[in-house]
């Protein structure tokens, strides 16, 4: 493993939902440092991304609170644990150590050394849409592009985004200002995006700045994995858009992925954990959330929070097997809130 590219820490997590971000703070109590990855580009999971502003009944202490409510709040609880972020990548590659820890490896080469794997997926990785486009298939990786990993490698390219999501509206304005020219492509002219996303891409095209078609694209132009234009039928016929790059938003599906190659033992595509520790059939990995599987399962975020308070127990006892492990409330215990930075 090339150093320069390795990552030491106590702990990885993939997944950086709500469960695998309270997994932070239970385990930033311990002592232990977090990497977080996730194939998403920002935290949250599949509250951020699917239902920000629907609101959430049943977390403790909030009698409502929007997904995107709760994971702003969260951030803010894990912050005194500095907890480190890898987004737009999936875990392709783990494997245990000689010694027992593991090399976890992504699909962007990131490489990760930790005595503790914790998997807080959800139902799995989310994996973008592909759009019913004839032959896309030959331009993905190039100049079809589901996630943007890096905003420079898109400077000076003819850009098309399609979809009418937030994710769609932005990354057309961070994009505006690097493409030579933008184009926003969308099935009718009213978008699910946030009233001020939408109204700043409106000023945008209003003043010359990109465009907007109202339309779907049906059809690349290019060869070799290179695009040169892309098909769009309107209500006023068929056009034709320059695009050197196309990236399309059309939502997400959730898959296993990865994780079905790693090993473990799964149970209808989830991983069967004890309830004692919440640790899978490999020693060292954890499953919290609704990626794991034991009788009397309640596939809610509050169980996943419980999962997460004794996975920590179990996880420190591994990353520190000589030391002496004392059970503190943070109500009463001035060290944890030194910790905390509310001593």
């Amino acid at each position: 493993m090339d150093a320069q590219n390795r990552v030491e820490t106590d702990v990885v997590i993939i997944g950086a939902g709500p469960v695998g971000l309270f997994a932070v703070f239970e385990l930033g109590l311990l002592d232990l440092k977090c990497h977080l990855i996730d194939i998403l580009d920002r935290p949250g999971g599949q509250c951020a991304e699917l239902y920000p502003e629907k609101p959430i009944y049943d977390i403790p202490g909030y009698p409502s609170i929007s997904a995107q409510g709760l994971v702003d709040r969260l951030m803010e609880q894990i912050a005194p644990f500095h907890p480190v972020f890898h987004f737009n990548q999936i875990v392709t590659q783990l494997e245990r150590h000689g010694d027992g820890s593991f090399a976890v490896v992504t699909d962007i080469g990131e490489r990760f050394v930790a005595k503790v794997v914790v998997i807080a997926a959800g139902g799995g990785s989310f994996q973008p849409k592909r759009p019913p486009i004839p032959g896309i298939e030959a331009y993905e990786g190039t100049s079809v592009q589901y996630a943007v990993r890096r905003m420079e490698a898109l400077a000076g390219h003819d850009v098309v985004i399609a979809g009418g999501g937030d994710s769609a509206l932005d990354w057309t304005l961070n994009l505006q200002p690097l493409a030579r020219r933008l184009t926003l492509i969308h099935r009718r002219d009213d978008f699910r995006a946030a009233p001020d996303s939408v109204n700043k891409m409106r000023a945008l095209v209003a003043a010359g700045a990109m465009d907007l078609v109202v339309g779907q694209v049906t059809g690349l132009r290019g060869g070799g994995g290179i695009l040169e234009a892309v098909n769009v039928k309107t209500a006023g016929g068929e056009t034709v858009v320059p695009a050197t790059r196309l990236l399309p938003f059309f939502g997400l599906t959730m898959k296993l992925g990865p994780i079905a190659d790693w090993g473990l033992n799964l149970h209808e595509n989830l991983i069967p954990v004890d309830t004692e520790k919440f640790e899978s059939s490999e020693p060292g990995i954890f499953a919290i959330g609704d990626i794991n599987h034991y009788p009397g399962k309640l596939k809610l975020i509050l169980s996943g929070f419980h999962e997460t308070a004794l996975m920590a127990q179990a996880a420190k006892r591994i990353v520190a097997p000589g030391e002496r492990i004392v059970f503190q409330y943070t109500t009463s215990s001035t060290k944890l809130q030194k910790k905390l930075g509310v001593a």
